[in-house]
């Protein structure tokens, strides 16, 4: 992956501070983390078995600037005059005139959204970009409300905020009340430790005998145990399922060989991978199965704003923003080719 200029290159062992800064928001991220896995699980129900598609980049030397610093290399877009003139004939009005009041998860897990470690108050990472950008398309300031994973739909249903960056999965039963601009996928991975001799989990055959952990109650969990279930059918040892409430204590258990592989946000997987270099991916799955599911913006239904939104994210797609964004936080495998409107979700229970 390419990764942002404004990351500071390390060379021979990794900086001592900026690997414990990692850890630190890894391990204050588990609650975070189960929040990650309901944006594009809870209430889900998996049907069985399509194939991860193939295996992960190999590990990458980087650095992410974790700081408020982050800030002076965001990218930064004039208004994009057909998307301010469609959110005009909208008669959309945002809840603070001249500002999009925008619903953003501080207290979650890189390198989607997170405070910054030298400024509790400053919310960076990929969806603070966009978020950002979205505003700045629609000659809107942008204004970021930190809020907690389970305020934001009554928040957004309610007015209180504009919109809702927050690795929302699209799913048919939030389309009953919410819109969605899409701007990722929604990606799960396969992850094991860095010398382990997994080199790639594809398919049921590829966990036979192996201990993974998983989200207990997700969609993801459905899926594992789905092709355990192919395994035994099949005459081969299932496989094991694991279950640790925390995050560092999971990541302890991978690396130290008391888990042979875990599944988590692509995102984060991705970001651990190339920050701590502990673990690498092996295999990655889309977690709305049995469609393509994708992460969206998300506005209040009917409301007028989703459709200028969407003009914002296609131009951002057409004229580099998107790629920009995606490859300065280690994201480029989650992009998508165009940005839709309340595509196809993950199916009802």
């Amino acid at each position: 992956m390419t990764h942002a200029p404004s990351a500071t290159p390390e060379s021979g062992a990794r900086s001592p501070r900026r690997r414990l800064a990692a850890l630190g928001l890894l391990a204050a991220s588990a609650l975070a983390l189960t929040a990650c896995s309901a944006v594009i699980s809870d209430d889900e129900r998996s049907g069985s078995g399509a194939a991860p598609e193939g295996a992960g980049p190999a590990t990458t030397e980087a650095a992410f600037d974790l700081t408020t610093a982050n800030l002076d290399t965001r990218p930064h877009i004039e208004a994009i005059p057909e998307a301010v003139e469609a959110l005009e004939a909208s008669g959309f009005e945002p809840v603070q005139p001249g500002r999009l009041t925008v619903a953003i998860l501080g207290a979650g897990a890189p390198p989607t959204s997170f405070f910054a470690e030298d400024d509790a108050q400053t919310i960076i990472g990929s969806d603070a970009d966009f978020a950002s950008l979205i505003s700045e398309g629609l000659g809107l300031e942008y204004t970021p409300e930190n809020v907690a994973w389970a305020d934001w739909p009554l928040g957004v249903e309610s007015g209180k905020y504009d919109l809702a960056l927050i690795n929302i999965g699209v799913t048919e039963e939030r389309k009953e009340l919410f819109d969605f601009a899409t701007y990722r996928d929604a990606v799960m991975a396969f992850s094991v430790a860095a010398d382990s001799e997994i080199s790639e989990i594809a398919e049921p055959a590829d966990v036979s005998g192996l201990r993974v952990i998983v989200g207990s109650g997700t969609n993801q969990e459905q899926y594992l145990l789905d092709w355990f279930a192919q395994n035994d059918a099949a005459g081969i040892d299932a496989g094991e399922p694991v279950y640790y409430d925390d995050s560092a204590a999971g990541l302890l258990a991978l690396t130290s060989g008391r888990a042979d592989a875990s599944i988590e946000p692509y995102a984060l997987a991705a970001f651990r991978e190339q920050t701590l270099g502990e673990t690498r991916i092996v295999g990655k799955f889309n977690s709305a199965y049995p469609v393509d599911g994708q992460i969206g913006a998300v506005t209040a239904k009917g409301n007028g704003l989703v459709e200028p939104v969407q003009l914002v994210i296609a131009s951002l797609m057409e004229h580099g923003q998107y790629d920009a964004v995606l490859e300065r936080w280690g994201q480029t495998e989650e992009a998508v080719p165009e940005s839709l409107i309340n595509p196809p979700g993950l199916p009802k229970p």
